[in-house]
């Protein structure tokens, strides 16, 4: 659990925050004796995903730093640094919703999770109906990573902001690039069997019925998820099917071993990825995912501008373990919008936060970021990348010390990225 330390007749405190076995330090120029504003990290910290959830736990920690070492947030009693706590939800929904009572138990209202769309759409629908139920004690639900259409369309709530791009998303930005491989005439579909990965499929089966209707759909298929310890009878039939090209929302192990069990029956095709350029998944491929892994993301580090280069280089000196090379920008940008909306709010409660959550505006290392008030879905740019060797053009840094890293290919504006929705969500 955190613990704070006092100097003498200093301004500045120092925030630990110990997660497996490392302390965390940040610096904070906020005044020591300003309580912190504290973030419940509801994440699968044990488990199959848990290397997941450390990922996100160090990205979290060092945006709270950033935003601690320039004085906190800035309110009218002082200012307060942030404070990240994590809640182990061992990858399973009813546990994720068991850490969130006990956050707010200890009087935490702002909730982050991402991984599991199905684990967001319940803590959706228990943080309506808790605010419904407390009004004195709302609480404020950001999601870094939980992708599902539905959680800023049907399921839209005035209370949830999504920080990454949706689905669909990330899906068209993919069919930018395979709608130009005029090579490919067969692929395979495989997916996690919850409601992300159903999704993820059935927008595929729509975006190439109307993009390249030329493309067979040679296989068609969902896995349990976090199940599965042995792909190689997947990998087979995808071999056997004469697919050229598999295209899968897998992510964390399933993806990892899903792609080394390709390369062992010796898969020769191209995969098209959500989640393929990080956490293991590089180095499982090796040599055969040279031009022929494309992942889309947010950002990446390969994207060719200084100040992202430098955001990295950063990263790495805090980070420099390189099983621990796992950012995203997008959650840097999260903490930074949810600093500005609570110094606009002017107060630490959940209903003025989302008010002015609602018109977040943050730049950071060249990159800019909106939330659109409609639906809570943040636009950002998106990019497209390539898989290849470290030192390659446009490959200045390998992902994981795998001595692979990613090509940007293709960049999408967020006016390109952006797609309509259909939320309808009650006001505040």
């Amino acid at each position: 659990m955190p613990n704070t330390l006092r100097r003498r007749g200093a301004v500045a405190a120092l925030a630990f925050l110990t997660f497996g076995g490392l302390s965390i330090v940040h610096a904070q120029s906020a005044p020591a004796a300003a309580e912190p504003i504290r973030i419940a990290l509801v994440e699968g910290m044990s488990g199959p995903f848990a290397n997941t959830g450390e990922a996100v736990m160090r990205n979290l920690v060092w945006a709270a730093e950033r935003v601690n070492a320039r004085g906190g947030v800035k309110l009218p009693g002082g200012a307060r640094p942030l404070q990240i706590e994590r809640f182990d939800s061992k990858g399973q929904t009813e546990e994720a919703l068991s850490a969130m009572r006990a956050a707010l138990d200890r009087g935490i209202t702002i909730v982050a999770q991402g991984n599991s769309s199905a684990t967001a759409s319940a803590l959706i629908e228990a943080v309506n109906k808790h605010n419904e139920r407390e009004p004195q004690r709302r609480v404020l639900y950001l999601n870094y990573s939980a992708v599902d259409p539905t959680l800023t369309n049907e399921k839209c709530s005035p209370w949830h902001f999504r920080f990454d791009a949706h689905a669909d998303m990330r899906m068209s930005a993919l069919m930018s690039v395979l709608r130009e491989d005029k090579a490919l005439q067969r692929i395979y579909l495989i997916g996690q069997d919850y409601s992300f990965g159903q999704g993820v499929l059935k927008e595929a089966r729509r975006q190439l019925a109307a993009q390249r209707p030329d493309v067979q759909i040679v296989g068609d298929e969902l896995h349990p998820m976090a199940r599965i310890k042995d792909f190689l009878p997947y990998a087979a039939k995808i071999k056997a099917s004469g697919a050229q090209a598999v295209l899968t929302g897998n992510w964390g192990n399933d993806l990892t071993l899903l792609v080394k069990a390709a390369r062992e029956v010796g898969f020769d095709g191209r995969f098209y990825t959500f989640y393929g350029n990080a956490l293991g998944a590089p180095a499982a491929i090796g040599d055969a995912g040279i031009g022929k892994v494309i992942a889309v993301a947010d950002w990446f580090p390969n994207m060719p501008s200084p100040d992202s280069e430098a955001f990295y280089r950063q990263f790495r000196a805090r980070f420099p373990n390189p099983a621990d090379d796992y950012v995203h920008m997008r959650m840097h940008l999260m903490i930074e919008a949810l600093a500005q909306a609570i110094e606009r709010a002017g107060k630490v409660e959940s209903g003025a936060i989302a008010q002015a959550l609602e018109r977040a505006d943050v730049v950071l290392a060249g990159q800019r970021g909106r939330m659109r008030g409609a639906d809570h879905q943040f636009q950002q740019s998106l990019a497209v990348a390539v898989m290849d060797r470290q030192g390659e053009p446009g490959v200045p840094f390998d992902v994981e010390g795998s001595g692979y890293g990613f090509r940007v290919i293709r960049a999408l504006t967020p006016q390109q990225a952006e797609m309509p929705h259909t939320c309808t969500m009650p006001r505040f």
